[in-house]
């Protein structure tokens, strides 16, 4: 006969259910800590162009942008889930709140991104003219034009 356990050693759904929250929460937390490391290094440690930000970094912070606001959105709301009904309707307005402020994060951080850009200005290009030696006469004397012999 294969024993299962006793019934004292099972988890109630109570349990469970709060073991799995824990569970879920602590693996989406790492995952919003990871993506904001990430962000953080890329701003602070890796060199940027100066008229702006690089091509690659705007469309990954394009694409990070709503991940880690889903990410948020899905964690606040597996820690309001509860099993009452009006908890339940509190967790629907505060995803659809979640939404509504994603949509205008990435509205503004869009936004914000292309004032930084046209606000850039390129560096100052530097031209290097060849050096003109002056003209000497026969004798190892300058050749000064007449325009400038009578300002003297």
């Amino acid at each position: 006969m294969i024993s299962v356990g006793k019934k004292e050693d099972r988890y109630t759904n109570d349990e469970l259910q709060a073991r799995l929250k824990f569970f879920i929460g602590l693996i989406l937390g790492l995952t919003l800590f990871g993506i904001v490391f990430v962000v953080l290094y890329s701003l602070i440690f890796v060199t940027q162009p100066m008229n702006g930000m690089s091509p690659v970094d705007n469309k990954f912070f394009e694409l990070i942008i709503p991940i880690a606001t889903f990410l948020t959105g899905t964690l606040s709301g597996i820690m309001l889930a509860g099993s009452t009904k009006e908890e339940q309707e509190a967790m629907v307005k505060m995803q659809q709140i979640a939404q509504t402020n994603a949509e205008a994060a990435a509205k503004q951080s869009k936004e914000t991104f292309e004032v930084l850009a046209k606000n850039f200005a390129p560096p100052p290009t530097v031209s290097f003219a060849p050096r003109q030696e002056p003209e000497v006469d026969s004798q190892g004397r300058k050749i000064v034009p007449l325009e400038k012999q009578e300002e003297k």
